[in-house]
């Protein structure tokens, strides 16, 4: 299993780092429209739309970021959709979470096929415009959610006695939360330390974060960020949960499927522009 995982990490880095460091941002952005529609088929079969049904509603993910994307939006997004994403996923993850593993599968499958399209759309498109701020930004939002996962899985183990969410994911921890927050902390700590060194092609979102809201802001918001990543790990694990599936899928050996792999971007992403946005 471990060496099937190094592999598989090791063909991904090999395709995404070139893409991402480009001098032009189109073939970063062209590498995670097949991720997000990859991560569409995934949702599909998660929600009992499999088979051909399932390619067609990744199709349609990355048929209607296409769409944005030829339309201009990439870059020129109103601000008002990342708040508007910020109270879908605040309201309506809160609500998930709160019903219950039983309680999705209940829910119309039309209504839960349109959630996932509307939330993968809205990743994209943040991952999308995030890439035209600057390999800075993008950089830092991402490592926002890694340092949180890293930190709260050592931290966990280490003192992780009062359960989170035992019906949803038996192994995350309160002790996990408190130790991703001081990880995210120290993270934005350090990346501000390097944005002053003037080296970057832009600024962070720790930067942006303090220059519009000073210390405190910087400081919730990493908070806030660092919390809905939380969010979007357990969203993915209820819905995986509510039909027996270990993984969304094994397009990734040694790491399940892409779904897997950026549960907690989904909301992170768009809610980071959110809050740099005017």
């Amino acid at each position: 299993m471990l060496k099937q995982r190094v592999i598989t990490a090791l063909l991904l880095m090999a395709v995404l780092l070139p893409a991402l460091f480009a001098s032009v941002p189109w073939p970063f952005m062209a590498l995670t429209l097949v991720m997000i529609a990859a991560a569409g088929w995934e949702w599909s079969r998660l929600n009992h739309a499999p088979g051909a049904a399932a390619l067609a509603y990744g199709a349609v993910v990355a048929a209607g970021a296409v769409a944005v994307w030829q339309a201009g939006w990439v870059g020129h997004t109103p601000a008002r959709l990342w708040w508007g994403a910020m109270l879908l996923w605040v309201l309506g993850g809160a609500w998930v979470l709160r019903q219950g593993v039983a309680a999705w599968p209940l829910l119309p499958r039309a209504a839960r096929l349109l959630a996932g399209l509307l939330l993968l759309w809205l990743a994209w498109l943040a991952i999308a415009e995030g890439r035209l701020r600057g390999l800075n930004f993008l950089l830092s939002t991402f490592c926002l959610v890694w340092a949180a996962d890293i930190a709260a899985y050592f931290g966990g183990r280490a003192f992780g006695r009062r359960k989170l969410a035992p019906a949803i994911s038996p192994g995350k921890s309160w002790a996990g939360v408190y130790s991703g927050w001081v990880g995210v902390l120290l993270l934005a700590a350090a990346w501000i330390a390097f944005d002053h060194r003037g080296l970057a092609d832009g600024p962070s979102l720790y930067s942006l974060l303090l220059q519009r809201a000073g210390l405190p802001g910087l400081v919730l918001g990493c908070l806030f960020l660092a919390a809905l990543s939380v969010v979007g790990d357990l969203f993915e694990s209820l819905i995986k949960r509510s039909v027996g599936a270990k993984d969304s899928s094994a397009l990734l050996p040694g790491h399940g499927g892409v779904l897997d792999r950026i549960d907690a971007l989904l909301p992170v992403c768009p809610l980071a522009l959110a809050l740099v946005s005017a």
